[in-house]
């Protein structure tokens, strides 16, 4: 392909059926290391709540974990719920990891609970924080992390004055006009609700506005990669996926399962469209049968970065995966 693009990791430590969460954290930290070496430029951890089967509930925990046992790769949040938490412990948070690690965390924010709106009560312990008030919540945190916050009666210790990047993640319209408005980067989450991300990236490119942060807009999109020496076992490998997909549409949280010869009797055909409408932006195959498939995506959507998420049941598998994905993309 021309013009080879960054291509990074997404990653939710999702827990394999038959094993614990400690593995999770043990594989996340292998594919960290792994994705370093094939040259992946950054790995994100999302932050979910209430899922037995999704292990990155503390992302910030997870990227101090990681960062300690790669020496290079980006690590950095993919994003942080910001209306789950106060601004000021964000900037603590990212504060310490930044200066623990200098230029190799990113921190992205997404409006979105992570969860039930349950859970995002007990989360929030009575603040009646909604996505109304994230705009202000970035406008705080970002002064958290400014020189300008020095003479605040409230100051954010060790960040301020670290330059640590922000990225507005979405998967509608909203985050698209906000990351447009202050000029910050943007990571469309198009590996489960694709429907906008034609529309949210040419609103964000068209309506950019330069900041002293971002010069020109930066667009992160990403997919669900699953990559095979064979089409054959690609397929097979992408069950696994499937059927944690499926929990989404059910509204469960299964473990990573392993995969089987076929999904029928274990999937309806309206689950199994909804799952298929959902997984637009899904990329199945080889090597050689990748390549035209992220030639036509590259076509319709204009990407300045490719993010994947790659869930296969088994590690090693995993790992060759990356690989494929690497071979294609770098």
């Amino acid at each position: 392909m021309k013009s080879p693009k960054p291509y990074s990791l997404l990653d939710l430590a999702i827990i394999r059926e038959d094993y614990d969460a400690k593995d999770a954290y043990e594989r996340s930290l292998q594919v960290a290391q792994h994705a370093e070496k094939l040259g992946y430029t950054r790995m994100w951890l999302a932050e979910h709540h209430n899922m037995a089967n999704v292990g990155s509930s503390s992302p910030q925990i997870l990227i101090g974990y990681l960062a300690n046992g790669t020496s290079k790769i980006r690590l950095g949040s993919g994003g942080i719920m910001l209306p789950n938490h106060s601004p000021l412990i964000i900037a603590e948070q990212f504060g310490t990891l930044a200066t623990l690690y200098p230029n190799r965390i990113d921190l992205g924010l997404g409006r979105a609970p992570g969860t039930d709106q349950t859970t995002a009560t007990a989360l929030r312990r009575g603040r009646h924080e909604s996505v109304q008030e994230f705009p202000s919540d970035l406008d705080d945190l970002r002064q958290y992390f400014s020189e300008d916050n020095l003479d605040s009666k409230v100051r954010a210790f060790p960040a301020e004055g670290l330059d640590i990047p922000i990225y507005l993640l979405g998967s509608s319209m909203s985050s698209a006009m906000l990351a447009s408005e202050k000029g910050l980067p943007y990571a469309f989450a198009s590996h489960f609700a694709p429907g906008y991300l034609i529309n949210a990236s040419r609103h964000y490119r068209e309506n950019f506005q330069p900041s002293e942060h971002l010069e020109k807009p930066y667009f992160i999109s990403c997919v669900n990669v699953i990559a095979a020496d064979s089409d054959e076992e690609a397929h097979y490998l992408a069950t696994s996926f499937y059927q944690t997909a499926l929990g989404i549409i059910r509204g469960r949280s299964y473990p990573m399962k392993k995969p089987v010869k076929s999904m029928e009797g274990i999937w309806t055909e309206p689950e199994a469209a909804a799952i298929q409408n959902m997984m637009a932006c899904t990329f199945i195959g080889t090597k050689e049968s990748l390549k035209p498939q992220f030639e036509s995506f590259f076509r319709q959507v204009e990407v300045d970065e490719l993010m994947v998420s790659t869930n296969i049941y088994d590690p090693e598998k995993r790992l060759r995966s990356l690989e494929i994905t690497a071979e294609v993309l770098g």
